[in-house]
Protein backbone atom coordinates (compact mmCIF):
# COMPACT_ATOMS: atom_id res chain seq x y z
CA UNK A 1 0.00 0.00 0.00
CA UNK A 2 1.19 3.60 -0.69
CA UNK A 3 0.26 6.24 1.49
CA UNK A 4 -0.01 9.93 0.58
CA UNK A 5 0.70 12.31 3.97
CA UNK A 6 -0.79 15.47 2.85
CA UNK A 7 0.18 18.90 5.21
CA UNK A 8 1.97 22.06 5.02
CA UNK A 9 4.78 21.94 7.41
CA UNK A 10 4.74 25.46 8.52
CA UNK A 11 7.49 24.04 10.01
CA UNK A 12 8.24 20.92 10.12
CA UNK A 13 7.55 19.39 13.90
CA UNK A 14 7.64 16.11 16.19
CA UNK A 15 4.34 15.18 15.52
CA UNK A 16 4.70 15.11 11.93
CA UNK A 17 8.35 12.91 12.41
CA UNK A 18 5.99 10.68 14.81
CA UNK A 19 3.06 10.50 11.85
CA UNK A 20 5.84 9.07 9.35
CA UNK A 21 6.93 7.01 11.86
CA UNK A 22 3.40 5.12 11.99
CA UNK A 23 2.83 5.59 8.27
CA UNK A 24 6.26 3.78 7.41
CA UNK A 25 5.13 0.86 9.76
CA UNK A 26 1.57 0.40 8.29
CA UNK A 27 2.41 1.10 4.20
CA UNK A 28 4.77 0.34 1.96
CA UNK A 29 6.07 3.51 0.24
CA UNK A 30 5.26 7.13 1.43
CA UNK A 31 4.75 9.97 0.07
CA UNK A 32 4.72 13.66 1.43
CA UNK A 33 2.49 15.72 0.22
CA UNK A 34 3.43 19.25 0.91
CA UNK A 35 0.34 21.34 0.58
CA UNK A 36 0.14 25.30 -0.18
CA UNK A 37 3.46 24.29 -1.73
CA UNK A 38 2.80 27.59 -3.74
CA UNK A 39 2.71 30.27 -0.48
CA UNK A 40 5.17 31.79 1.40
CA UNK A 41 6.52 34.58 2.99
CA UNK A 42 3.19 34.97 5.17
CA UNK A 43 3.11 34.07 8.87
CA UNK A 44 0.87 31.28 7.84
CA UNK A 45 2.83 30.09 5.27
CA UNK A 46 6.52 31.31 6.14
CA UNK A 47 8.63 28.89 4.39
CA UNK A 48 9.10 27.94 0.86
CA UNK A 49 8.49 24.53 -0.59
CA UNK A 50 12.06 24.04 -1.02
CA UNK A 51 12.74 25.07 2.55
CA UNK A 52 9.97 22.60 4.06
CA UNK A 53 11.69 19.89 1.85
CA UNK A 54 14.84 20.65 3.20
CA UNK A 55 13.46 20.47 6.50
CA UNK A 56 11.73 16.93 6.08
CA UNK A 57 15.15 15.42 4.71
CA UNK A 58 17.10 17.33 7.73
CA UNK A 59 14.93 15.58 9.88
CA UNK A 60 13.95 11.95 8.96
CA UNK A 61 16.74 11.80 5.96
CA UNK A 62 15.49 11.00 2.29
CA UNK A 63 11.89 10.74 1.74
CA UNK A 64 9.69 11.09 -1.69
CA UNK A 65 8.02 14.64 -1.75
CA UNK A 66 5.61 15.93 -3.93
CA UNK A 67 4.62 19.80 -4.05
CA UNK A 68 0.78 20.46 -4.18
CA UNK A 69 0.14 23.76 -4.93
CA UNK A 70 -3.48 25.76 -3.54
CA UNK A 71 -6.31 26.43 -6.13
CA UNK A 72 -7.10 29.59 -4.86
CA UNK A 73 -10.13 28.70 -3.42
CA UNK A 74 -11.73 26.14 -6.56
CA UNK A 75 -11.81 23.45 -4.36
CA UNK A 76 -12.59 20.36 -6.89
CA UNK A 77 -9.25 21.46 -9.16
CA UNK A 78 -7.20 20.64 -6.00
CA UNK A 79 -7.28 16.32 -6.23
CA UNK A 80 -6.90 16.37 -10.04
CA UNK A 81 -3.17 18.41 -9.53
CA UNK A 82 -2.61 16.40 -6.52
CA UNK A 83 -2.50 13.17 -8.88
CA UNK A 84 -0.87 15.26 -11.56
CA UNK A 85 2.00 16.49 -9.19
CA UNK A 86 2.50 13.73 -6.92
CA UNK A 87 3.82 9.43 -7.50
CA UNK A 88 0.90 7.40 -7.29
CA UNK A 89 -0.93 6.58 -4.20
CA UNK A 90 -3.28 3.91 -2.75
CA UNK A 91 -4.45 6.02 0.41
CA UNK A 92 -4.52 9.32 1.35
CA UNK A 93 -3.72 10.35 5.04
CA UNK A 94 -4.44 14.05 6.72
CA UNK A 95 -6.71 15.35 9.79
CA UNK A 96 -7.26 18.43 8.38
CA UNK A 97 -10.76 18.81 7.67
CA UNK A 98 -10.72 21.33 4.47
CA UNK A 99 -7.93 18.94 2.77
CA UNK A 100 -10.36 15.55 4.28
CA UNK A 101 -13.45 17.42 2.27
CA UNK A 102 -11.62 18.81 -0.62
CA UNK A 103 -10.33 15.00 -1.45
CA UNK A 104 -13.62 12.96 -0.14
CA UNK A 105 -15.40 15.01 -2.79
CA UNK A 106 -14.30 13.21 -5.23
CA UNK A 107 -15.65 9.50 -3.64
CA UNK A 108 -11.49 9.32 -2.57
CA UNK A 109 -11.56 8.10 1.49
CA UNK A 110 -9.03 10.03 3.54
CA UNK A 111 -7.72 8.05 6.86
CA UNK A 112 -6.81 9.78 10.15
CA UNK A 113 -3.52 9.68 11.30
CA UNK A 114 -2.81 9.68 15.52
CA UNK A 115 -2.13 12.99 16.60
CA UNK A 116 0.91 13.14 19.33
CA UNK A 117 0.85 15.61 21.61
CA UNK A 118 -1.75 17.94 19.83
CA UNK A 119 -1.68 20.05 22.46
CA UNK A 120 1.86 21.05 22.27
CA UNK A 121 2.73 19.84 18.45
CA UNK A 122 0.71 22.09 15.97
CA UNK A 123 2.53 24.68 13.52
CA UNK A 124 0.54 27.48 14.30
CA UNK A 125 1.62 26.71 18.05
CA UNK A 126 5.31 26.67 17.30
CA UNK A 127 5.12 29.69 14.74
CA UNK A 128 3.41 31.73 17.47
CA UNK A 129 6.08 30.47 20.18
CA UNK A 130 8.90 31.52 17.27
CA UNK A 131 7.42 34.64 17.14
CA UNK A 132 7.46 35.45 20.53
CA UNK A 133 11.19 34.71 20.90
CA UNK A 134 10.39 31.91 23.50
CA UNK A 135 13.71 29.20 22.52
CA UNK A 136 11.67 26.70 23.91
CA UNK A 137 9.90 25.86 20.12
CA UNK A 138 13.09 23.94 19.22
CA UNK A 139 12.15 21.00 21.86
CA UNK A 140 8.93 20.30 19.51
CA UNK A 141 10.97 20.05 16.39
CA UNK A 142 13.59 17.77 14.88
CA UNK A 143 17.08 18.65 15.71
CA UNK A 144 18.08 19.04 11.46
CA UNK A 145 14.92 21.50 11.76
CA UNK A 146 16.09 23.64 13.79
CA UNK A 147 19.73 24.10 12.05
CA UNK A 148 17.72 24.76 8.58
CA UNK A 149 15.74 27.31 10.22
CA UNK A 150 19.08 28.51 11.50
CA UNK A 151 20.32 29.07 8.18
CA UNK A 152 17.56 30.57 6.51
CA UNK A 153 17.26 32.96 9.38
CA UNK A 154 13.85 31.07 10.02
CA UNK A 155 13.70 32.50 13.24
CA UNK A 156 14.02 36.53 12.26
CA UNK A 157 11.69 35.67 8.94
CA UNK A 158 8.82 34.76 11.51
CA UNK A 159 9.10 37.88 13.55
CA UNK A 160 9.46 39.98 11.03
CA UNK A 161 6.46 38.39 9.16
CA UNK A 162 4.34 38.79 13.11
CA UNK A 163 5.42 42.57 12.64
CA UNK A 164 4.33 43.28 9.29
CA UNK A 165 0.78 41.23 9.21
CA UNK A 166 0.68 42.26 13.40
CA UNK A 167 0.26 38.68 14.12
CA UNK A 168 0.85 39.32 18.07
CA UNK A 169 -1.57 42.54 18.36
CA UNK A 170 -4.65 40.69 17.92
Amino acid sequence: MRALFIGRFQPFHNGHANVLKWLSDNADKVIVGIGSANASLTFRNPFTVGERIEMIEAAIGHVTTCSIPDTGGQSLLWYPLIRQYCPSFDEVYSNDEYTRLSIEQWGVSVKSTPLFERDKLSGSRIRYMIARNDSTWTELVPSGVVKIMDRIHGVERLMRLARIENILNQ
